[in-house]
């Protein structure tokens, strides 16, 4: 959140390259910390962080393309930078669920 929040608010970057920048710079610790700890799989590294990769692009695309038009929508009179900030906000909030469905039932299944 830090990066995202920081990277919009601080860095004055836009609400794509601030979304964006997360999930890039903190998917490698996630995909370690998630392929060892939370879901134990014993697939190799090829396969898991490409079928990884996919799910983080799809779910962020999803979760942010979702959120940034209903935000939009809903607070229509708000400023841009209220607007930006509750939809990377509600981004986030979707992207956590879309993203450990994805990790659960495809990026870390376990292959026979």
């Amino acid at each position: 959140m830090a990066i995202m929040f920081g990277l919009y608010n601080l860095a004055g970057c836009s609400y794509w390259v601030s979304s964006a920048a997360n999930y890039i710079l903190t998917s490698i610790l996630s995909y370690i910390l998630n392929k060892t700890f939370t879901f134990g799989n014993k697939d190799n590294v090829g396969s898991t962080a490409v079928r990884f990769a996919l799910n983080i692009a799809v779910c962020y695309l999803l979760a942010y393309g979702i959120a940034k038009p209903a935000v939009n929508w809903m607070l229509s009179g708000a400023s841009v930078s209220l607007r930006d900030n509750c939809s990377m906000f509600a981004g986030m909030v979707l992207f956590t669920g879309f993203n450990y469905i994805g990790q659960r039932f495809f990026a870390f299944r376990e292959t026979k």
